[in-house]
């Protein structure tokens, strides 16, 4: 009997306990429900997400707010973003982690200050127009350095004149393109800009200069500081490679580095669209920015025609001939593209990143122009990597048309989504990759692959011959060859040994490439002997 009642105990137990766990699950996924309701509303965007004049912007009231609210994507990106998955096969998400992780930046840090003994511009001796010349960016690295010449002969500079004549036929002006007058005010202290040339010397004797190209600052002081005393305007033909990237004061080339990463700004509607093309590229995940130079400029003036057809062949033959200011008019192409001095093909490009091993899930923005070809070409780079990304698919034609038909200003588009982005890859090593590479590695050496061209070419033809397949060996080759390749900190690199004159300028990495050492130095440790006060 005694026995009986102890079980019916436990039964009356065991029931009450049941109930307990059940009325607590019951309450929790009410709660879930609750929560999931709550925030289905539309969420209140953070500040980089708004357009301050913009057609897909919608107008709120919130209680007694009025709040500018700004749609993640436009409308006709329906589609939401496919997931991030794994890497297939047995490597998984660990190495999934490590193809986005950024090299040790080694405890590099800007130091861009100027040194103790610097002062504010000296007495004006008059005043330096400049004549920028080639694309976007040859045009920044020439203003960069043409606020260098200007403090070193204490020339007042003139807003610079951008390259309206090559080969884009760009109409815009400096404040089309740049933050006028913070490029003003930032520098200040360093060198006298103004807007125009003052009326009463319209008329002043001027002399016309082509500077010569990679000049140290002896040249500067002594030859072309000189002019002052018979001229009033010195007027820079152009602006490319006029400085040294090395051997000059630390100080001067401290102000290139403070004129190019923090006065060179660009006009704030371009730089809202482009944070505004960062966050919705960010919606897809951690993105490659792919700088895919195949357009039919950079083609035609290298003369890189590999699986073209003999009429695209013989298109960009003639542009070439036709182009007057290009000197190199026979090319032989399967030399140039075995030297590696041709732009990876989209296919190439596709090949490239799935050895590396990015999934096909990856989302990729493409920074460039037209592509030669168009899909024709793009068709096999598409079926590899589905989310191919580029400004005209991330925004409306409403929202582009103030850029539309100026080269520069949606080349500062692409440059601005390349610059955030969790991966750079160039195709091709021009103007945009490296300035795009020197920025990423002064704001904490971002990760950057730059493809070796010669060694990846020499296995794509085994591909096409047949005597080697995509998969592991292929993987491990490419892997291993750009180990050192992903914009780790070093020294900037030097001439190459042997060449003589010209060729040996031309041979150093350009300095806006890479700004160690002058304008990234190691952080100071903290002081050890530093007494600690505790309160």
């Amino acid at each position: 009997m005694q026995k009986r009642s102890r079980w019916r105990g436990l039964v009356v137990l065991r029931r009450l306990l049941i109930g307990a766990i059940c009325s607590i699950a019951a309450v929790a996924l009410l709660s879930v429900h609750v929560h999931v309701f709550l925030s289905s509303k539309v969420p209140d965007f953070s500040d980089s997400y708004k357009l301050p004049t913009q057609h897909e912007i919608g107008f709120q009231r919130l209680s007694t707010e009025r709040k500018w609210v700004q749609e993640l994507a436009p409308p006709h990106l329906s589609k939401a973003p496919l997931p991030s998955r794994k890497l297939d096969g047995a490597r998984g998400i660990s190495d999934l982690d490590k193809l986005w992780k950024p090299p040790q930046n080694r405890d590099f840090v800007p130091c861009v200050d100027p040194g103790a003994n610097y002062t504010s511009p000296a007495e004006s001796q008059g005043y330096l127009l400049v004549h920028t010349n080639g694309g976007l960016n040859q045009m920044r690295a020439g203003i960069c350095d043409m606020v260098a010449v200007a403090r070193i002969i204490n020339a007042t500079l003139v807003i610079p004149e951008l390259d309206k004549r090559s080969f884009w036929q760009d109409s815009s002006n400096f404040s089309d393109v740049f933050d006028e007058d913070y490029f003003i005010s930032a520098l200040a202290y360093d060198v006298k800009v103004i807007k125009k040339l003052p009326k009463e010397l319209a008329t002043a004797p001027r002399a016309v200069k082509h500077f010569r190209s990679w000049s140290g600052i002896d040249y500067y002081q002594n030859e072309i500081a000189s002019m002052w005393a018979d001229y009033q305007v010195i007027r820079a033909a152009k602006s490319d490679s006029r400085l040294a990237n090395n051997n000059l004061p630390p100080d001067i080339q401290k102000l290139r580095c403070r004129a190019c990463y923090e006065a060179l700004r660009f006009a704030p509607q371009i730089e809202a669209m482009g944070k505004l093309l960062v966050d919705r590229m960010r919606s897809y995940g951690p993105y490659i920015a792919l700088h895919l130079r195949y357009e039919k400029d950079m083609l035609a003036f290298s003369g890189c025609t590999h699986d073209l057809s003999p009429a695209e062949a013989e298109e960009l033959r003639m542009i070439r001939e036709n182009t007057a200011y290009w000197k190199v008019k026979g090319i032989d192409s399967r030399e140039q593209r075995a030297k590696g001095y041709c732009p990876l093909t989209p296919k190439e490009v596709g090949i490239f990143l799935m050895a590396l091993g990015y999934p096909s899930s990856t989302p990729i923005y493409i920074a460039a122009g037209e592509i030669y070809g168009g899909d024709s070409h793009m068709a096999d780079l598409q079926s590899r990597y589905p989310i191919l990304m580029s400004k005209e698919k991330l925004a409306s034609i409403d929202e582009l048309e103030p850029f539309a038909n100026h080269a520069s200003q949606m080349a500062a588009l692409d440059y601005i989504v390349s610059v955030e982005s969790d991966l750079f890859i160039p195709s091709y090593s021009g103007n945009m990759a490296r300035a795009v590479e020197g920025h990423r590695r002064f704001l904490g050496h971002r990760k950057t692959i730059s493809p070796d061209r010669k060694a990846l070419v020499h296995l794509f033809d085994k591909i096409e011959r047949g005597s080697l397949k995509e998969g592991k060996n292929l993987s491990n080759k490419i892997i291993e060859l750009h180990r050192k390749r992903q914009g780790s900190p070093r020294k900037r690199k030097g001439p190459i040994s042997g060449t003589k004159g010209m060729d040996r300028f031309r041979s150093e990495e350009a300095f806006y490439v890479n700004p160690i050492p002058d304008c990234l130095c190691h952080k100071e440790p903290p002081d050890m002997n530093t007494s600690i006060i505790i309160r």
